[in-house]
């Protein structure tokens, strides 16, 4: 439900123009839409709650995309339709693929790293902590925080003291900076 004192086409110019403010209002004024549609189709709580994130954070990367004729929660909709699609497809090839290997499930294997395989995990890791450093400290902090410290958006929020929208946007940015910045690496 919309408030009625939300400007939405403003919201969206500002979002455009990467306004902050304005990707977590919109955020917040269509979390739960978009939710229980994910829930509804879905049925995990899980589920819905990722792929209610991955539609945010695609339809905030491609906000520029979207045209002002049609209403923005249906084209939210229907980014979030395209992604539970996908999703669907992924789950449904993985368990062709885990069928079809049945018989070599059996098979042990030796996972343990050998020396060398332990000195580029090292080496990839600290490559990563180098790109995590060139970005911005809050970035850095909300990235430790989730896949060092692998804490819950729940714990992530009250560690930091704000909503759990805004750390779900920060991490979704944070992801994305820090994926151009490897990209922008010369070494890639």
């Amino acid at each position: 439900m919309v408030k009625k004192n939300i400007d939405i086409p403003d919201l969206v110019n500002k979002a455009k123009e990467k306004d902050q403010k304005a990707f977590n209002t919109l955020l917040n004024t269509y979390w739960s839409d978009v939710y229980r549609f994910q829930l509804s189709k879905t049925e995990n709580e899980d589920e819905a709650e990722d792929i209610t994130i991955k539609t945010f954070s695609k339809a905030f990367d491609k906000i520029h995309l979207y045209n002002d004729r049609y209403n923005f929660k249906t084209w939210l909709i229907s980014i979030s339709k395209n992604i539970f699609l996908d999703h669907l497809r992924k789950q449904t090839t993985e368990t062709i693929s885990i069928n079809k290997k049945e018989s070599e499930a059996y098979k042990l294997f030796d996972e343990t790293p050998t020396a060398e395989d332990q000195l580029i995990i090292e080496q990839n890791l600290a490559q990563l902590l180098n790109y995590i450093k060139e970005l911005k400290p809050h970035y850095q902090e909300i990235i430790n925080l989730r896949y060092f410290q692998e804490m819950s958006y729940k714990e992530m929020s009250k560690e930091l003291g704000e909503p759990l929208s805004n750390i779900k946007v920060k991490l979704l940015r944070a992801k994305n900076l820090l994926a151009e910045t490897i990209k922008k690496s010369p070494k890639n």
